[in-house]
């Protein structure tokens, strides 16, 4: 196992999503369905304004009108942000001090400010568990991944099979 591993290495490219009006039954349910730490809520233009995890579920859980809270009100705001080139032991130590399990990876273009990648503890528990780099072979810039057109297909498929069009 490589010592100097970066966050690049380990991080995974493709971020979970909401946008900012999404339910908090649909945001819980695609935690559970994934496995997921969080979703990065979107605005009306695509930037990423928020996070909504499992502490801020929880917490909108506890008020009085948690079935009809959407992302946008029980979000933390602001998407807490690492470099790809940080050590994954400096980043692990930043999201301490941040006291966020997920940090993100922005990308600007043509004005808009996205997540592209993101590291979770998660990520980071699996490289110290880790027996070599093959246990790994999902994660960072060289992992295995579909192509867009594959993931515009498949999601185009899921909102119709939704919408009941299939």
């Amino acid at each position: 196992m490589k010592e100097n591993v970066l966050v690049r290495d380990i991080m995974t490219v493709g971020v979970p999503t909401c946008k900012w009006n999404t339910p908090l039954v649909e945001i819980s349910r695609h935690l559970v369905d994934h496995n997921g730490e969080a979703l990065c809520v979107l605005d009306s233009e695509g930037h990423g304004i928020g996070v909504v995890g499992i502490d801020e579920l929880i917490n909108a859980y506890t008020k009085e009108n948690k079935d009809s809270a959407l992302a946008e009100e029980i979000m933390t705001e602001g998407v807490p942000e690492i470099q790809a080139d940080l050590s994954l032991k400096v980043a692990a130590k930043i999201m301490q001090d941040k006291k966020v399990r997920v940090a993100y990876l922005m990308h600007n273009s043509a004005g808009i400010i996205y997540p592209a990648a993101y590291l979770t503890y998660r990520h980071i528990l699996r490289y110290i568990a880790a027996m070599d780099d093959n246990e790994l072979k999902d994660l960072g810039l060289a992992a295995e991944r579909k192509s867009p057109v594959q993931t515009f297909i498949e999601r185009r498929d899921a909102a119709r099979k939704k919408a009941g069009m299939m």
